[in-house]
């Protein structure tokens, strides 16, 4: 089969595909193979993927395996075996890895950029090129994107909220590095609430307020972190509230951050409400298992930190956040380095352990624990703590065992009589189970972690 032929296959496979997966996994991991190679063995095909890196192989193998075979015997109307590869793409091979929301090529360079970056108050790292997208936040990588290439025009102001950890800075910021590159005569700057706060009392203080606003109402993007902070702040409100008209009447760029949307910011001005509900208010949900394993692998780069696949599914298994997932990737690096260990999946989970064993303990009672499993698996509770052994029933039965064992603290006698009246041997081999369960399969992982969140 020659290339031509191969190429018109896999690309009727990737549009099959594109439709029944988000955009940014279609991305981030289809985008990047091509068909190899194809060849009869019998009566059925085997056909040879080639991926971009091991990360992207071993993401395949392990999720997508099924689908692409499925759509692949489909177009070549035969069983089809599949052979994963990393290998360049014939004439690609020198080019740069294709662009995409993951992973951008355009990197800041010079240091008169690194300098801006510098007085604007900008971290370094907190670029777009370093910023992983997947479905949870590919609203917000969209808008702010957006507004970097046409700043005070595209959304204004844009409005990021959403939990801790979840990248609502690194995306802010990105949009100034991105601004900063296309002109280094912009005047940016990055402040949290409680700065500009601190500013306004100490221009009040040292009576030069002129000089405060001269600082904030010329600048051609304003970014402020985390602007709930200003609420019942009279007259820091009002100060704001005149940067804000000076800025936007002017054409100049304001984005703003904050753990919750602006109609949910208690003591929070209506004039200001009003104003930010006149912009775009976009949210940034907690990332998916492929959206950490990204974030994972990106920041063990930013770090030359050399982990394989099945570490990072480990560490993204686990944490569920950018920033609990940086602070381990530090630690880890931290211990390797001090006791001069090879980084192998055996070791990191022994540090895994000890670190989700350092905060694992939840503040409920084991009503709440049987309710919140109930709740998320949609059985009831009588058949959870009853006798039948189908898995559906089982599996969560051995989860709120786990449970109660290992984040309640209980008694093994004490879970026995909880779930049932089961003898301590059952909660013993129930615990065992789960622990080994989860650590090997992300799904457990993720469950667990979703019970959690219900209490």
């Amino acid at each position: 089969m020659d290339e031509d032929q191969k190429n018109l296959i896999w690309n009727e496979v990737l549009e099959s595909i594109r439709v029944t997966v988000s955009s940014a996994i279609f991305t981030a991991w289809f985008k990047q193979t091509h068909l190899h190679n194809v060849n009869m063995a019998g009566t059925r095909f085997v056909a040879e993927i080639g991926c971009a890196s091991s990360f992207v192989k071993s993401t395949l193998e392990t999720r997508y395996y099924g689908i692409i075979q499925d759509t692949l015997s489909k177009s070549l109307n035969g069983i089809c075996d599949i052979v994963f590869l990393v290998k360049q793409q014939p004439g690609k091979a020198n080019e740069q890895m294709v662009s995409t929301p993951l992973f951008e090529e355009k990197k800041i360079d010079g240091q008169a950029v690194k300098e801006k970056i510098k007085q604007a108050g900008l971290r370094e790292s907190f670029s777009f090129l370093n910023f992983a997208v997947s479905s949870s936040n590919q609203m917000a990588w969209a808008a702010a994107e957006a507004v970097s290439k046409d700043l005070g025009n595209a959304y204004n102001p844009l409005f990021i909220w959403g939990g801790v950890g979840h990248g609502k800075t690194h995306l802010m910021q990105a949009v100034g590095h991105k601004a900063l590159e296309a002109d280094l005569n912009l005047k940016i700057i990055f402040c949290t609430g409680e700065k500009f706060t601190n500013d306004i009392i100490e221009g009040i203080r040292n009576k030069n307020t002129p000089a405060v606003r001269q600082k904030y109402r010329k600048l051609d993007l304003l970014m402020v972190d985390d602007i709930q902070f200003i609420a019942g702040k009279e007259s820091v409100q009002e100060e704001f509230f005149h940067t804000f008209n000076e800025l936007v009447s002017n054409g100049k760029q304001i984005i703003f951050t904050s753990d919750k949307p602006p109609e949910e910011i208690s003591k929070l001005e209506p004039r200001l409400k009003s104003r930010f509900e006149a912009g775009l208010i976009v949210d940034i949900s907690e990332p998916d298992f492929e959206l950490r394993c990204a974030i994972t692998q990106i920041k063990a780069s930013e770090r030359n930190l050399n982990i394989t696949p099945e570490i990072v599914h480990v560490i993204a298994g686990n944490l569920d956040t950018a920033r609990k997932i940086e602070g381990f990737l530090v630690k880890l690096m931290s211990e390797t380095l001090t006791k001069n260990v090879p980084i192998t999946p055996d070791y990191v989970q022994n540090m895994m352990g000890k670190a989700t064993n350092e905060s694992m303990n939840i503040k409920s009672t084991p009503t709440d624990l049987i309710e919140a499993i109930a709740k998320y698996y949609t059985i009831s509770k009588r058949p959870l703590l009853g006798e039948s052994r189908i898995r559906t029933l089982a599996l969560p039965r051995q989860i709120l065992m786990y449970m109660l064992r290992t984040q309640l603290g209980l008694p093994l006698q004490e879970v026995g009589r909880v779930v049932g009246g089961r003898d301590h041997t059952t909660v013993m081999h129930a615990v065992d189970k789960i622990t080994t369960l989860a650590s090997n399969d992300v799904q457990i992982r993720e469950d667990i972690r979703g019970i959690r969140e219900l209490l």
